[in-house]
């Protein structure tokens, strides 16, 4: 009997729940994640370089399952550690695998930019988040049915670990400076009645963005920096091997800074040494090691300590590995991410999603005008049953966002490239 968990934590969300077998709930939560289609579409969504171009490169689902292997090693490395746990009171590796596996489900094609520009698409329809959207699929989307999609009902726990935010999109347009509206870290308006499951009621006594974003549970932030590690440190690897980082990249990229630290530069140094020997991807196990090594629990002052162990204690990362970290998020997001080849790449992925959401508009929405029928079932069926504006809108975005980078192309191709497709074609 793990005491860590209690019936707060296991309280599924409301409506049919999972049937009973050998498995404990955590372990459905995660079965259900791996076993679906949104999870198997992340194979062909882009993690840094365009899905498809290379077979070495990460993809999304790559990386998720790198996240979640690397979760569920930081659970047990502290179950074995910390004096905060024992064997009757520990972290749950299931339920920290099954959040790591689900924590890109909501991730567009096209990477950030899809992102990006999903969001500037839906700027006066509710704006698009690639966290709010994971929670969409878990709770509305999953399961695409005919007549309309149902969720999964998950555990409290789960559905926690998966909400790295807790702000609402109305809540952060106050906070946003210059007034437009938020680029990131919100929920859907629509989603707060499962921020309120989530936290058992309203009364936290938590207002405004940052201190509601900053109500994660233990593991959550454990994904989190799951998270951190694989991609500060595999997208690394991928650079190297694309050929954006290089030794000498990296010395002239060093040359023009005056803000690291000198930790910061004796790590680079030891990298460009390991990169131009040949040795840098061999060694990223051991740094994967030390990441998790970081780790360790302190005592949390929460709000919802007294409702569940989940929230009484805070992930606490060595600060030399957080140094190290944030050396590598840099460097690939100066010398991979704002390249000029990248950055072509993902001005045509953001066309290519504009011009989509563009056609599926003006053809998908009802209107006085005759509608020619291109936007394909079950997406179809979901628009026309769909009771306002709002809802068909939501759907549109639904299905921009569920497609991977090829069926992206592909649909554009098939809209307005006239040499391309046929009657008999399998993707409408």
């Amino acid at each position: 009997m793990n005491r860590f968990y209690g019936e707060f934590d296991y309280v599924h969300l409301p409506g049919k729940r999972p049937e009973e077998d050998h498995r404990n709930p955590f372990q459905v939560d995660r079965d259900r994640v791996l076993f679906s289609a949104p999870f198997r579409q992340l194979q062909s969504k882009t993690q840094v370089f365009q899905s498809g171009e290379y077979d070495f490169y990460r993809t999304r689902l790559t990386h998720t399952i790198e996240v979640a292997r690397i979760g569920r090693s930081i659970a047990e490395y502290l179950n074995h550690t910390s004096d905060r746990l024992r064997p009757d009171f520990q972290i749950d590796p299931d339920l920290v695998e099954g959040i790591g596996l689900a924590h890109d489900l909501g991730h567009p094609p096209f990477g950030h930019i899809g992102e990006r520009k999903l969001n500037e698409l839906m700027a006066t329809s509710g704006g698009f988040e690639g966290n709010a959207q994971t929670l969409r699929i878990l709770t509305e989307l999953i399961y695409p049915r005919p007549k309309r999609p149902t969720g999964m009902r998950p555990t409290r726990a789960f559905l926690d670990g998966t909400m790295k935010y807790k702000a609402l999109r109305r809540e952060c347009l106050g906070a946003v400076p210059d007034g437009s509206t938020p680029a990131n870290h919100f929920l859907y308006d629509e989603q707060a009645p499962y921020r309120a499951f989530v936290l058992g009621d309203e009364s936290t006594g938590v207002s405004g963005p940052a201190a509601l974003n900053a109500l994660k549970s233990l593991e959550c932030q454990i994904m989190d920096w799951a998270d951190d590690t694989a991609y500060s440190l595999h997208d690394i690897v991928d650079g190297v091997q694309a050929r954006f980082i290089s030794p000498e990249s990296l010395r002239a990229w060093a040359e023009e800074l005056d803000n690291l630290s000198s930790y910061q530069r004796t790590i680079l140094d030891e990298m460009i040494d390991e990169i131009r020997r040949g040795g840098f991807e061999p060694r990223v196990g051991i740094r994967i090691g030390q990441f998790i090594k970081a780790c360790s629990l302190v005592p949390a002052d929460s709000p919802l300590a007294h409702k569940t162990n989940r929230h009484r204690f805070r992930l606490e990362v060595d600060a030399k590995v957080r140094e190290v970290c944030e050396l590598h998020k840099r460097i690939a997001f100066d010398l991979i991410f704002r390249s000029a080849s990248l950055q072509q790449i993902e001005f045509k992925g953001g066309f290519v999603l504009e011009r989509l959401h563009e056609a599926y508009l003006r053809h998908g929405m009802p209107g006085p005008q005759r509608r020619l029928r291109i936007l394909p079932d079950p997406f179809a069926a979901w628009v026309s049953a769909a009771e306002s504006d709002a809802q068909r809108l939501r759907y549109l975005c639904d299905f921009l966002a569920n497609m991977t980078d090829a069926q992206a192309i592909r649909a554009f191709k098939r809209l307005y490239d006239a040499d391309f497709g046929s009657v008999m074609d399998p993707f409408a």
